[in-house]
């Protein structure tokens, strides 16, 4: 079924590059759908190390597609602005925005390993253990995709600036923005290596909540600060009220987390 739906949103894509006569990124809904498209494209990449991959990118990708069918988001096909007339369109946003993908994907499976930590006890430590680690190893490699797809495109958009407006780079908030999700990133996939944040419960809590900046390069640059890559239009969006509340479940669920983690720890001594 997975595959069947992933067929049928490859279709939708194509159909709709063919209508609108431009590469279907150009706007929130259709970089929404695009991202969603491509973090189900990681889950059958990764399938073959653990099919809870698959899984995990379906539900983000449904989740995707929810917030894209959102209100605020406008479906609508349109014509390309001029500054948007260009083949760099489609490489720039369609490599910056598919390791959003890959990074989703990365948060999603540090988040099925937090609840794996809540669910370990005695009698399924080796089987839970096998599996923590497994996906672990999982997600580092989406992180590492993630990241260097996230640099290519920042590279990729530098030099697109410097053919439309002479200049590669302004401090522009998405600019901004990207190079700190780069950096962000770049101390979660290097944190096993500094003194004090080893260990693989830590590198999934920090693969969940380095997320935070992704989302911030997209929503909060798109539609609530002033930029050249803003969508927003007057009034800012209001953030929905499910924002607020999964931010408290994830909360909850990490200090969960670690503290069966712990205590675990300390029975075994």
């Amino acid at each position: 079924l997975i595959a069947l739906g992933f067929a049928f949103h490859t279709l939708g894509l194509i159909v709709r590059w063919y209508i609108s006569g431009h590469a279907p990124m150009s706007n929130g809904y259709e970089s929404m759908i695009f991202v969603s498209w491509v973090t189900l494209l990681a889950g059958f990449i990764f399938r073959k190390f653990a099919d809870l991959a698959l899984s995990a990118t379906a539900i983000l990708g449904g989740f995707t597609l929810m917030v894209a069918n959102l209100s605020f988001m406008d479906p609508q096909i349109t014509n390309l602005v001029p500054v948007l007339k260009s083949y760099w369109l489609t490489l720039h946003v369609s490599v910056i925005t598919g390791s959003y993908g890959f990074l989703g994907l990365g948060a999603i499976l540090g988040i099925i390993n937090q609840i794996l930590f809540i669910v370990k006890t005695r009698k399924n430590e080796d089987r839970i253990t096998e599996s923590i680690l497994n996906l672990t190893a999982i997600n580092h490699k989406t992180l590492i995709l993630g990241i260097v797809f996230l640099t290519i495109g920042t590279f990729l958009g530098a030099v697109w600036a410097n053919e439309s407006w002479g200049r590669y780079w302004v401090w522009d908030p998405k600019e901004t923005w990207s190079l700190i999700t780069i950096i962000v990133y770049t101390i979660v996939t290097h944190a096993r290596l500094v003194k004090g944040m080893k260990g693989v419960f830590t590198f999934n809590v920090l693969s969940v909540y380095a997320f935070f900046s992704v989302l911030m390069t997209y929503f909060g640059v798109n539609y609530y600060l002033s930029g050249l890559h803003s969508y927003a239009g007057g009034d800012p969006v209001p953030v929905p009220t499910f924002v607020y509340i999964s931010i408290g479940i994830l909360v909850l669920l990490t200090v969960t987390a670690w503290s069966n983690q712990r205590n675990f720890n300390k029975s075994n001594k």
